[in-house]
């Protein structure tokens, strides 16, 4: 795991050994263990490398590297799970190595097949950098998933690339102006989806794609696509498996184990994140399964007691027998992370549950180089509540009437949150506590958003989005075709369900889930790991039909069968908690003059990027309890934050 960056200049000057060694320091983190750079005057590129050794931790594995003949140069970040199978096809195909790095396994394969080819044959996570000096073209790619992130955009007549957006801000030539339109999408979703970012001339490259440049210049950018979650999910739609259920438990169970083999190969200590949920569980139980000794596991537990879940972690490490690490950290101990999430983020991101991803990073990073996470079971395996409550509401809503649909929506609100809690204050008299609600006007009016949609699509995007008007908020902003809002690329399946699973693929998870991972780890050096994205779980998970997922109210029916042979039902089976802090009691209370500052008239009126007005309003909401809304609160804080840090 590392940090990689680069520049294809219009002079020699700005592929510089001391340009690049700037570009470098600035994601220092992400690789503190060695750092390199080569440059060739005559082209005018330069590319750069920090390492986090892994797998070969002699100097045999120091980059950028060059392949044998000298006709590639590349910058890697991540692993090729599968490079000693490469390497030994190589091998009889004649080819000699040096070191055991898996990157000089890919530029051997580059060599041989190609960057495409090379790419469909290998199994990881990876962002890297490749010149060619025969054709004068600079190649990116990113893995399939998109675990690896990787920007790219033009200043001062040069190209620009780096894992972060700070090795490019780092470069003489970087004169980046704030895109308007990914505020408006960074409203919506709390996080700037792919391609975008959050300067103009600045994108990321998109998951499973190669963009190959001609010249430095955007517009000699060509775009190939190695791999397509669109066609893995037709064709999972297409060609489902047909075993019976105890079958499908085994390939399951089996499909897993291989993959979390291949990803507890290290150099370096190993170990894991465990929530004691489902997909940690089970990732933890299988490393266990294949592991000689205690797997370390890392949880971190708060005394918020609707928010912690070490408890129920520990109870799943000691039946496994790992060798477990808790911390419990305070409410002020959350809090100081906050301050460095600008420039730990990079760009604006405002999902909260950074702060305990970064601490539970940080805990894990004192024992480990290395930790594998249960990211993407969700995603594949239908674990959200949405997947299950959003098809049930709309089972019963689609036999009402649109009109009347939008007149009970207009209805409920005419009446303001406030007069709602004051009726349903009399209600709950007569209703036994477990069924009373907090602040019921809040949920009134957001039960009125989902009755005024007209499709279940459109309820999907609705219980995704933060604000629903972001360009209303969002000063002199457009909001741009995204993977979520463009219906042309979107998979043939019949099943609403499935659609949402598709479009968490390819959006959220890439988007928020791995940027919050990857930040968080690489921002204390350490690297992370998620067994489900390996592509052939993706593939296989989407064959698998819809009923092994969502059963009975409950989703992830098939991975809880696995990891019931490994751990006892009563330690699992409990309601999902969501990896979060109390966001909407701490900005009333411990964080609201800070986040007072942030929202201020006179500081949101000099930025001039919001709506002064509507923002005000959320807040004065906020503070008085009759609404709760902390997640569009805290999108404007992030970015503002973000925005005084820069």
């Amino acid at each position: 795991m590392c940090g990689i960056a680069g520049v294809w200049g219009a002079s020699a000057e700005d592929a510089h050994q001391d340009v690049l060694r700037r570009m470098t320091d600035a994601i220092a983190h992400r690789g503190p263990d060695d750092c390199g750079h080569w440059s060739d005057e005559n082209s005018q590129v330069g590319l750069g490398h920090r390492r986090l050794s892994i797998i070969d931790v002699s100097p045999l594995g120091h980059q950028p590297m060059s392949s044998r003949t000298g006709r590639y140069q590349i910058v890697f970040n991540g692993e090729i799970y599968n490079f000693e199978t490469l390497r030994r096809a190589l091998l009889a195909a004649g080819d000699t190595f040096r070191g055991r790095s898996d990157t000089e396994v890919l530029l051997a394969a580059i060599e041989r097949y190609g960057l495409v080819e090379t790419l469909t044959r290998s199994v990881g996570m990876f962002a890297l950098a490749l010149w060619d000096r025969e054709t004068r073209s600079l190649s990116l790619a990113r893995d399939r998933l998109g675990e690896k992130p990787l920007y790219y955009g033009c200043a001062g007549g040069s190209l620009l690339f780096g894992s972060e957006l700070k090795a490019l801000r780092a470069h003489p030539a970087w004169n980046g102006s704030i895109d308007r339109g990914a505020i408006a999408l960074f409203l919506r979703h709390n996080y700037i989806p792919a391609p975008y970012s959050i300067y103009e001339n600045v994108r990321k490259v998109v998951p499973g794609t190669v963009v190959t440049f001609q010249r430095p210049a955007l517009d000699s950018a060509s775009t190939v696509t190695y791999w397509s979650a669109r066609d893995v999910v037709e064709r999972g739609a297409r060609d489902p498996f047909s075993l019976d259920e105890g079958e499908l438990i085994d390939r399951c169970e089996q499909q897993l184990k291989e993959t979390i083999a291949d990803e507890m190969i290290s150099d370096v200590p190993l170990g894991a994140f465990l929530s004691g949920g489902v997909d940690s569980s089970l990732i933890v139980a299988l490393m266990q399964a294949q592991s000689s000794r205690p797997v370390k596991t890392f949880t971190i537990g708060f005394h918020v007691k609707e928010y912690d879940e070490a408890q129920h972690a520990k109870a799943v490490a000691k039946h496994l027998g790992t060798e477990h690490t808790e911390l419990y950290v305070t409410p002020q101990e959350t809090m100081d992370v906050i301050p460095s999430l600008p420039q730990l983020y990079d760009e604006p991101f405002a999902d909260s549950s950074q702060v305990p991803t970064f601490l539970v990073a940080k805990l894990a990073r004192q024992h480990v180089t290395v930790s594998l996470s249960g990211d993407g079971g969700d995603e594949l395996f239908g674990g959200y509540y949405r997947y299950f409550w959003s098809k049930r509401l709309w089972s019963g809503l689609r036999y009402i009437p649109p009109s009347l649909r939008r007149g009970l929506s207009r209805g409920i609100r005419a009446v303001s949150p406030a007069r709602w809690d004051r009726i349903m204050a009399t209600a709950h008299r007569a209703l036994p506590s477990g069924a009373k609600m907090s602040i019921p006007g809040d949920r009134m009016h957001k039960l009125a958003g989902v009755l005024g949609v007209d499709t279940a699509d459109e309820m999907y995007h609705e219980l995704v989005s933060h604000w629903r008007e972001p360009r209303a908020v969002a000063l002199g902003s457009s909001e741009r075709l995204t993977a979520l809002t463009d219906r042309d690329s979107w998979p043939a399946l019949d099943e609403f369900v499935e659609r949402m699973m598709y479009l968490d693929l390819v959006t959220y998870l890439p988007d928020d889930i791995l940027v919050k991972v990857d930040r968080a780890a690489m921002g204390v050096s350490l690297e992370s790991r998620a067994p489900f994205l390996d592509h052939r779980v993706v593939e296989f998970a989407w064959r698998v039909p819809l009923r092994y997922k969502v059963r009975d109210g409950q989703g992830k029916w098939l991975l809880r069968q696995v990891l019931y042979r490994h751990v006892p039902r009563e330690l699992i089976e409990r309601p999902k908690m969501g990896f979060g802090i109390p966001i909407d009691r701490w900005l009333r209370g411990e964080l609201r003059d800070w986040a007072e500052d942030l929202l201020s008239e006179r500081r949101l009126r000099e930025g001039g990027f919001f709506a002064v007005e509507a923002v005000r309003e959320k807040w004065a909401e906020h503070l008085r309890g009759t609404r709760n809304w902390q997640y569009l609160l805290w999108d404007v804080i992030m970015f503002q934050a973000w925005h005084r840090a820069q």
